[in-house]
């Protein structure tokens, strides 16, 4: 009867919302009957750690990590249950209960999904958050630490700091960054062309699957271990905690940056930047985020393109490699900054006036440019002609972008030494850098964004040409909908994920969806872009 109703637009609106609406009051007090007798003995832990919409802390828990405002409006869904579980037996209860019921789960640990899957379901869903599951247990005698996925990586910097100031983890930029969700989408940070990914440097983990088994490293086997270091979250099950290597960081670390307006050659700087920045050392870090400004000549907007880089040294050693190999930025003594590495985090993260502990404060709203946005992004492997970089700017300078940058990271390095198929992330050899496209907007223009939506669109439209092709790549903590997404409530067809999945995974895709197959065949752990099961 369902099928028949649905397929009348009308009645699909009338009919189909009031079946949804029911079904969900229903699977949701089942649910929470269900958690209750999972474990009866811990019926009055687990009911402290359960929010509904009824209870007074639901909307500040629920908006607590919401990192896009762009999906926390009065017509995004909304769970049915916040569930923040304290210790593993919440999260084997959590998994039954909502499998029972025909609830999905979105887990969420630092809520910085672009497009909302950790805490949005166009289905009834519950929302699996892992804030109590945050500690950090570092081992500087032997330069490993475990880190629950919960944690944000500001917090696992202090802690780590706390023991060692030259060692640390090759974390995100963004002090608020869920370390699950950044180690299982191929997460990258000012240290990664010396290091690798923060995957690559993973060692264990404690992971819990679709039928509530814990398993680590050994127990799961290395072909799931293999999938959730960059496969991506919510795709296999849940991984509650990660072993990791420590790496080391000297006690200076220098950083320059300079702007450089269209007035001041800044097309021509970021053409040559091109050839410099893939072929410096390890141990630089590079990037170029370009934005609009007013000329200080004639107050009209134009570009401006600011030059960063971090290295792992002293200014000393970094005047005369930068000397020799990108004389044309003309940096000066100046704009050389020696600082401590938990120092630059802090500068980078545009925390300046502030002390260390404010890493970890994990209600820090460090919105990039606007609450709501939409992202994209695309890989290079080929240097811009400087006629294209001009299209560019005309496309930034349109009334849509005025809150829009874009962010250019040079690859190369350590990236460019491991293999594409040594773990899901295969963006290594031959990539120069990565961009991501961003577009921002007031709160006012959430009930309308399509105009800045459509201004990125155009803008990834025009670069088709001239990024990687067959597949034209994309990064998967860049999360973008555009590119393809699961139907069926997540259900999707090989052939359908396909689609999506190889450009974010190319050819480890395949190996990715045989490991689904194997660990979660009734396809439990899903969303818009999870990973299908497809059996041999």
């Amino acid at each position: 009867m369902k099928s028949i109703y649905c397929s009348l637009p009308f009645l699909f609106v009338v009919v189909c919302s009031l079946s949804w609406v029911n079904a969900s009051a229903n699977s949701h007090e089942n649910f929470l009957d269900c958690l209750s007798s999972y474990h009866p003995q811990e019926s009055s832990s687990i009911s402290k750690v359960i929010y509904t919409e009824t209870n007074s802390s639901y909307s500040e828990i629920l908006e607590s990590s919401i990192q896009n405002y762009r999906f926390f409006t009065t017509n995004t869904p909304k769970p049915l249950v916040i569930v923040t579980p304290l210790n593993i037996s919440h999260v084997q209860a959590t998994i039954h209960c909502s499998k029972k019921h025909g609830l999905q789960i979105r887990i969420r640990s630092g809520g910085h999904d672009f497009e909302g899957l950790s805490y949005v379901s166009q289905v009834p869903f519950v929302v699996f958050d892992l804030v109590h599951f945050r500690s950090i247990d570092v081992d500087v005698e032997n330069e490993e630490a475990w880190i629950q996925s919960g944690a944000i990586t500001g917090e696992v910097y202090y802690r780590i700091n706390e023991r060692s100031t030259n060692l640390t983890f090759p974390g995100a930029v963004g002090h608020t960054v869920g370390i699950g969700g950044f180690i299982s989408g191929g997460g990258y940070g000012l240290l990664f062309r010396k290091y690798g990914l923060a995957a690559d440097n993973v060692i264990d983990a404690m992971f819990v699957d679709a039928n509530g088994r814990i398993l680590d490293r050994k127990s799961m086997g290395e072909d799931l271990f293999w999938a959730i270091r960059g496969g991506g979250g919510g795709s296999f099950g849940i991984v509650l905690s990660w072993k990791v290597k420590l790496v080391h960081v000297p006690s200076t670390v220098t950083v320059a940056a300079v702007r450089r307006t269209l007035e001041q050659n800044a097309t021509q700087l970021l053409h040559r930047w091109q050839y410099v920045a893939p072929n410096l050392p390890n141990d630089v870090y590079s990037v170029v985020s370009i934005s609009t400004t007013n000329s200080s000549e004639n107050g009209e907007r134009t570009v401006v393109a600011t030059f960063v880089s971090v290295f792992q040294g002293g200014a000393n050693e970094f005047i005369p490699l930068m000397q020799e190999r990108f004389p044309e930025l003309g940096l000066v003594r100046e704009d050389y900054i020696e600082m401590t590495w938990i120092e630059s985090i802090l500068l980078l993260t545009g925390l300046t006036n502030q002390t260390s502990e404010v890493l970890l404060d994990r209600s820090y709203k460090n919105f990039f440019l606007s609450p709501s946005f939409k992202g994209k992004s695309d890989y290079m492997r080929k240097p811009m002609p400087e006629i294209v970089i001009q299209g560019l700017w005309s496309r930034l300078l349109e009334d849509e972008a005025r809150i829009s940058t874009l962010n250019i990271i040079a690859y190369g390095g350590k990236m460019d030494e491991i293999p594409e198929t040594e773990i899901p992330f295969p963006h290594r050899k031959g990539t120069l850098y990565k961009i991501s496209y961003y577009v921002g907007w007031q709160e006012e223009d959430n009930s309308n964004p399509q105009r800045y939506i459509s201004w990125i669109r155009k803008v990834y439209k025009y670069m088709g040409p001239f990024v990687s092709k067959y597949p034209r790549e994309a990064y998967l903590n860049y999360r973008d909908l555009d590119i393809g997404r699961n139907n069926n409530e997540g259900k999707a067809s090989y052939k359908q994920a396909s689609v999506w999945g190889r450009k974010y995974f190319k050819e480890n895709f395949d190996r990715l969806t045989y490991v689904k197959a194997k660990i979660d065949p009734e396809n439990f752990f899903r969303h818009e872009q999870s990973i299908p099961p497809r059996f041999h």
